[in-house]
């Protein structure tokens, strides 16, 4: 049945073809028809892709990337090629940034020019900035909300953000530039308000503060009801509150992004996966603390990976960490430490486990061990004459 199917698709895309080769008779080709709903514009804008030209710009890869921008009757090619010069932006670069952003063409000098003004609050100098710009461009030329984008940045300095930090936001979390300033203020002033509420201490709040923004910006965009529910949950669950904030420390932030209800649910299957109790399980999270913000499936699915490697639930409890590796990772470091004899269903966790640079380094220790000489070649050596 299944190849029968197969053929009667093939059979309708041929069909579907050869009507499309038909039509095409009649009527003139996909390029020529417009991405706007203006009809006087029905071709690509030659002076555009002429400016182009000019400036060695591939308009294939624009063809293929946003050929929209091409039909515009409004573009100011030269004008942003301009810009991106005065800022010291070679031949090439100025070709590549348009490449891979079409549409900064379509945006107006006026606004490119106070978007550079804008993140030039963040760099300390031109080079500085057209290499951010060569290296995000889309961040860069997606304009809008400048005036908010401009006082989010003066908050984040007067909080004590360094501006390299400001400008990584800028290019991986924009949206919390997008949202107004009052509600970052008043994000930052719960955030400020939960640490102190569970223990902290007001000397090393700023420092906290900062860190969790540093690894986590996206905190910005959640709701204060969602953060005090969450808050308000684990310690339902039994966790104190200097057990929360080592929570909030290790998961980075990303725990205020969980919804109660999910965190529940990982903690339900966790606990009936581990046979274990409710003072266990805290344990184990505490070492582990993904285990909250894994979903079901993916905890299964790391579970069942090990116990496919011979490695027991017992070993699981002892190095729980040892879920922070998808099974694809722990495949590829079993056959490694196998490859030197190490059996590691027989011993402890402890090789397995960590970063990529941590597992080298230990796998590096154990080889060199097992390279090792069993005697001492500098001892002297008892020889009968």
């Amino acid at each position: 049945m299944l190849w029968k199917l197969l053929i009667r698709s093939q059979l309708c895309r041929l069909c579907s073809f050869r009507k499309m080769l038909s039509a095409s008779k009649y009527r003139p080709s996909l390029a020529s028809f417009t991405y706007t709903t203006d009809h006087q514009s029905n071709k690509e804008n030659k002076r555009t892709v002429e400016k182009l030209y000019k400036f060695s710009v591939d308009i294939r890869k624009i063809r293929r990337l946003k050929g929209w921008v091409l039909f515009e009757d409004e573009t100011y090619v030269e004008e942003v090629a301009d810009v991106l010069q005065q800022l010291g932006a070679n031949e090439a670069t100025v070709a590549s940034i348009l490449e891979r952003c079409p549409e900064a063409i379509v945006c107006s000098p006026t606004t490119v020019n106070t978007q550079r003004e804008v993140w030039q609050l963040v760099c300390k100098n031109e080079q500085e900035l057209v290499k951010l710009i060569e290296q995000f461009p889309e961040s860069f030329f997606t304009i809008k909300d400048q005036e908010t984008q401009k006082l989010n940045i003066q908050f984040f300095q007067e909080l004590g953000l360094k501006n390299v930090v400001i400008g990584r936001f800028l290019t991986t979390a924009s949206n919390i530039f997008h949202n107004p300033i009052e509600k970052n203020r008043q994000m930052i002033s719960i955030l400020q308000e939960s640490y102190l509420n569970l223990g902290g201490s007001e000397a090393n709040m700023k420092v906290w503060l900062l860190k969790l923004l540093s690894q986590n910006p996206f905190i910005l965009l959640n709701s204060s009801a969602a953060i005090k529910k969450t808050l308000e949950f684990l310690q339902e669950q039994g966790f104190t509150n200097f057990e929360i904030l080592q929570l909030l420390s290790k998961l980075k932030g990303f725990l205020f992004q969980l919804c109660p209800g999910n965190i529940q649910n990982s903690i339900s299957f966790s606990k009936n996966a581990f046979k274990c109790t409710d003072h266990d399980l805290k344990q184990l999270v505490l070492k582990c603390p993904a285990i909250l913000y894994y979903s079901v499936p993916v905890l299964e699915e790391r579970i069942q990976g090990l116990l496919k490697e011979g490695i027991s639930i017992a070993q699981i409890k002892e190095t729980p960490m040892v879920l922070e590796l998808t099974p694809q990772i722990v495949q590829y470091r079993i056959r490694k430490l196998n490859s030197l004899g190490y059996r590691i269903k027989d011993g402890h966790l402890a090789n397995l486990n960590g970063t990529k640079k941590e597992f080298e380094a230990n796998f590096g220790k154990i080889q060199a061990k097992k390279g090792r000489p069993l005697f001492n070649p500098v001892a002297p050596l008892n020889v009968e004459e």
